[in-house]
């Protein structure tokens, strides 16, 4: 029988850490907020998915503690780890403040953002599996989409805010709305540094 090439560990779990924030950006995508007990509902998964990749995140750490050799720098693995993860904490504090302002109304905007953060997600995803089989510089392909799509989140942004102003009359909305709009946009800045992270270790590795 051939003998099929092991897949590195640390690769392994570096996906795994990008699948669970993408099945988080889908979820938060797909789900449909009608009422008050939706936002709780979606909040309490939402931690779920955050607790889960910090279980990940701690498991890479004690992989990196007991290892005297690693697959690329041992930096850049966790750089690469902890950019992931700071995309899915993102949008669970995010998930959070619509909870704590009791939002349940999405608007345009708002869809728009997180429909490009999820396309981000899908494409960290990719690359996570190009890294497994080490194409390294196929990853760059993934990495210019991320940063596209961070363009057009601040373009989304800096409509969003300008609509607000002119058309919204309530100041408590404008605070709530405001704070939301610079949150997804944080998430999508978030998803710009794993591309960036990407980008160093294809120059370093490739």
């Amino acid at each position: 029988m051939f003998n099929r090439k092991k897949s590195d560990p640390f690769f392994d779990i570096l996906g795994r850490i990008a699948e669970n924030v993408q099945v988080a950006m889908h979820y938060a995508n797909d789900f449909r907020i009608t009422s008050v007990e939706d936002l709780q509902e979606i909040s309490t998964q939402m931690k779920k998915y955050e607790t889960d990749g910090d279980k990940l995140i701690h498991e890479l750490i004690v992989m990196l503690n007991k290892s005297f050799m690693t697959p690329i720098e041992r930096e850049d693995i966790l750089a690469l780890a902890s950019s992931m993860d700071d995309v899915l904490d993102g949008m669970e504090e995010c998930i959070a403040h619509f909870d704590m302002f009791s939002l349940i109304e999405i608007d345009e905007s708002m869809n728009r953002f997180i429909s490009y953060i999820v396309k981000s997600a899908d494409e960290i995803v990719l690359a996570m599996e190009k890294l497994k089989v080490k194409k390294l510089v196929e990853m760059r392909d993934n990495a210019i989409l991320i940063k596209d799509y961070e363009s057009k989140c601040d373009e989304v942004l800096r409509t969003s805010i300008k609509q607000l102003f002119l058309h919204e009359k309530d100041p408590i909305r404008i605070i709530k709305f405001k704070d939301i709009y610079e949150q997804l946009e944080d998430i999508a800045d978030d998803c710009q540094n794993v591309a960036n992270t990407m980008e160093t270790i294809i120059m370093r590795n490739a």
